[in-house]
This record gives structure tokens, C-alpha cells and sequence, in this order.
């Protein structure tokens, strides 16, 4: 089971955290990160038994943290995926990494998996920027699992050990007041119990206590 981590979304994210992970998903320009960012991110994955660096590309929406569905043209969308993938592609290469795998961010990794037409554009700037060996990680059900299947790319299905999740697979917003899992035995928990089902098992930089719930969740599952 491979643990992976939205990474490079804020200032003060620690090594300790990243070290915890098989695959960083770096944000490269739309909702978070920058070129500084970046590349301090791949430096850490082309340490010895280093993470894997992936991308974490989203609608270009830096002032609501990707995390709003914006109106794009489908081509205009698939622009600047594979922009923002290719940004990241060009500071791993300096480092003799390639990225291997893609992760769509926030309101677009939702609208992904429930809009055919949005699948389609994501997959199309990915395979633009990477190419078709990527792993595209997503929802275990949905439109962008369709799309990547249709095409022949290799996905693996998420899961979640710090947020709510309903039966049909999605997240429970951020709105709601118990939408996160702060308490890592409850994570540990989770992931436990989605680790049948899935492929990978997420958790976000961002949550509070995020390094005693990756410990937590990667003691369960590995023991």
C-alpha cells in the first residue's frame, strides 16, 4: 500500500513529514507552490530512499487555493495541466528525476471524477507534459478513472485517512464541521478499513497533527 502526501502547499511544511511517504504530489503553480517550492521538494526526493515525486496540478486558482470550480474551456484547461506538469517535469530532470505519477487538486480532482469532459482535458495536458507511463491517482470511481482506463494509462485509486468519506467514495466538504480526522488512531483506523479497496492511502500536510497521523497510519498498515 503507497502512502502519498499533497506536498509543497505551504511554507512551513517539515522533512519529517515528507520522509514518512513513498509519493510527494507537488504543487506546481496553480493553487500552491512555486519554483523555489519545487525545487526544494525534489531535492528531498532525489535524496537516497527518497519519496517518489509526483505532480499536483489544479485549476489555475491561487487566490481560493484551487479549492472552487472555475469556468475553463476544455483546451484552455488541459493548457495549463500540462503547464503546470511541465514546470516540475523540467526542475526533476535537473535532479535526474522524471515524475511518475499525477494527482489532480482540490475542486478539479472532484469535478474529474463526476464531469467526462473535464476528465478528458486533465488527462489530455498530462499525458502533453509526461507522457502516457504516468500513474494518474484519482477517485476509485468516477469519470477520471473511465478516461485513463479508455486511454490505456495506469491509475490508482485513492483513499483517504484524514477526511470523512461518504459511501459513494467522495469527500465530505471542508464545510462541514467533522469533515477532518484529527485523532491518528482514527485515522490509522480508516486507512485500515479503505485499504482493501484502494491502491494508495492520502494524507494532507495540512491537517493539524499530520506527522503523528502519517506515523499512525503507516505503523497499521505496515506494521
Amino acid at each position: 500500500m503507497l502512502l502519498n502526501l499533497d506536498a509543497g502547499e505551504h511554507e512551513d511544511e517539515r522533512e519529517e513529514l515528507w520522509a514518512l511517504f513513498d509519493v510527494l504530489n507537488i504543487a506546481c503553480g496553480g493553487h500552491a507552490g512555486n519554483p523555489a517550492s519545487m525545487e526544494r521538494l525534489v531535492a528531498f526526493c532525489a535524496r537516497d530512499q527518497g519519496p517518489r515525486a509526483g505532480a499536483h496540478p489544479s485549476y489555475p486558482d491561487r487566490e481560493h487555493f484551487g479549492r472552487r470550480t472555475i469556468q475553463i474551456a476544455p483546451d484552455a484547461l488541459a493548457a495549463t495541466i500540462a503547464e503546470q506538469c511541465a514546470t516540475l517535469a523540467t526542475i526533476a530532470r535537473q535532479h535526474a528525476l522524471t515524475i511518475g505519477s499525477v494527482k489532480p487538486h482540490g475542486a478539479l480532482y472532484h469535478d474529474a471524477a463526476t464531469n467526462e469532459t473535464i476528465a478528458h482535458a486533465v488527462l489530455e495536458g498530462i499525458v502533453d507534459a509526461l507522457g502516457a507511463g504516468v500513474v494518474v491517482i484519482g477517485s476509485p470511481r468516477g469519470e477520471l478513472r473511465n478516461a485513463a482506463k479508455l486511454l490505456g494509462l495506469r491509475y490508482a485509486r485513492e483513499g483517504f485517512a484524514d477526511r470523512r468519506m461518504r459511501p459513494d467514495g467522495t469527500l465530505a466538504p471542508r464545510s462541514e464541521p467533522d469533515a477532518l480526522i484529527t485523532d491518528p488512531t482514527e485515522a490509522a483506523a480508516q486507512a485500515t478499513a479503505l485499504a482493501p479497496e484502494v491502491d494508495t492511502i492520502c494524507v494532507h500536510s495540512d491537517t493539524p497533527g499530520a506527522i503523528a497521523i502519517a506515523r499512525a497510519v503507516r505503523e497499521a498498515l505496515r506494521g
